[in-house]
């Protein structure tokens, strides 16, 4: 077998050739002022796809490693591409950008833990009237969404050693050390100590041992290292192409005069698309389980891992960081975090508490337009 005739249909796959697409597109694009309106059209359509096909390497590799681990790599590789284009636009953006991390971080909660896990609970409650999850993982998942979500986003509305909703540069390295030790307590928690809690459950509640056959045999280790390799190519493609177009995605927010958060809004959905959709898969399976911790990980990753990052990358990015959230957004994540509670507490949900989240989430998008 010649190297063409390996080549060929490797090469035929879109969730190869993409990243190589996007990656060519960062190389012919980078450095360039003044790109043409089609030309940031294309780019835009590389970085949609660098997105998909990242979060497919990372399901791959997710299947290979199995669950809980699978959601942790998802989670991670999302985060990853998040932090990424944000702090491609900060270093980029003017002052408008200052807030653009603690926008979409708190996008990000809100479509993980009422879009997501709405959908999926609904979908869920649809296939057999009741959706069946394990209490204690998705307990202790939505807990630390909730430390998390006020450490980072609304205690530094309420200090006072720095005027404005912001952290002084003390109290922003204790919060980015404490989101990494709760980031890290909440993966020994899943993975190790307690992994059974985040395992799809039977009817009766049990840890369900079959979940995942129908995905199949797990991949080799040497496809889960090809796409390993692929996902990494894939982020860069993504970091790149970024750049290049949120000139573009800003200049087109303020023409239309939509406030700045909404640019927080359209990062969490582009990287959190592919994520929904691996989740929506999961609860259609009747493995609302898997579909929790997605959304649920999502969340816990976002706000761990890009709070530290971002506190990092202050070293380097000129002016404030502005993480407080303002009271409207308060109010949503409060009453997120109590209907959440009263949702994952029983084991069990119906149609209505799905339906109730997908509320919220919408809620949020609308007065992050209008608000």
């Amino acid at each position: 077998m010649t190297t063409r005739s390996v080549l060929r249909p490797l090469l035929s796959r879109w969730t190869v050739a993409v990243p190589l697409v996007a990656v060519v597109a960062l190389v012919l694009s980078w450095g360039r002022k003044g790109i043409p309106g089609f030309a940031v059209a294309l780019i835009a359509l590389c970085l949609a796809g660098a997105v998909l096909a990242a979060v497919h390497h990372a399901e791959v590799v997710a299947h290979r490693v199995g669950e809980p681990f699978g959601s942790l790599v998802l989670a991670v590789a999302v985060t990853l591409i998040e932090v990424a284009l944000i702090v491609t636009l900060m270093i980029d953006g003017g002052s408008e950008s200052h807030s653009l991390a603690r926008d979409t971080v708190f996008a990000a909660v809100m479509i993980t833990c009422n879009g997501i896990a709405g959908a999926c609970l609904l979908l869920g409650a649809l296939r057999r009237r009741v959706a069946v999850f394990n209490a204690e993982g998705a307990g202790a998942a939505l807990a630390t969404v909730g430390t998390l979500a006020t450490l980072g986003l609304v205690l530094p509305r309420f200090t006072t050693s720095t005027p404005g909703p912001r952290y002084s540069g003390t109290q922003l390295a204790f919060a980015a050390f404490t989101s990494l030790a709760v980031y890290g307590l909440f993966v020994t928690v899943q993975t190790v100590r307690h992994r059974e809690y985040f395992l799809p459950v039977t009817d009766e509640g049990r840890p369900d041992g079959s979940a995942g056959d129908e995905h199949g045999a797990p991949p080799t280790g040497r496809t889960a290292l090809v796409s390993l390799g692929l996902l990494l190519v894939a982020l860069v493609a993504v970091v790149g192409d970024a750049k290049a177009v949120s000139p573009t995605i800003e200049s087109g927010v303020s023409s239309a005069g939509l406030p700045q958060a909404v640019v927080g809004v359209v990062i969490a959905l582009l990287v959190l698309l592919p994520e929904t959709l691996a989740a929506v898969r999961a609860a259609r399976r009747d493995h609302v389980q898997t579909s929790l911790n997605l959304a649920y990980g999502s969340a816990i990753a976002s706000i761990g891992l890009t709070i530290p990052a971002i506190a990092l990358a202050t070293v380097w990015i000129k002016g404030p960081l502005v993480l407080g959230l303002g009271a409207t957004h308060m109010v949503l994540l409060a009453l997120t975090l109590v209907v959440g509670a009263f949702t994952v507490l029983p084991g069990r949900a119906t149609m209505l508490q799905g339906g109730v989240h997908l509320v919220l989430c919408a809620a949020f998008v609308f007065l992050a337009i209008s608000p």
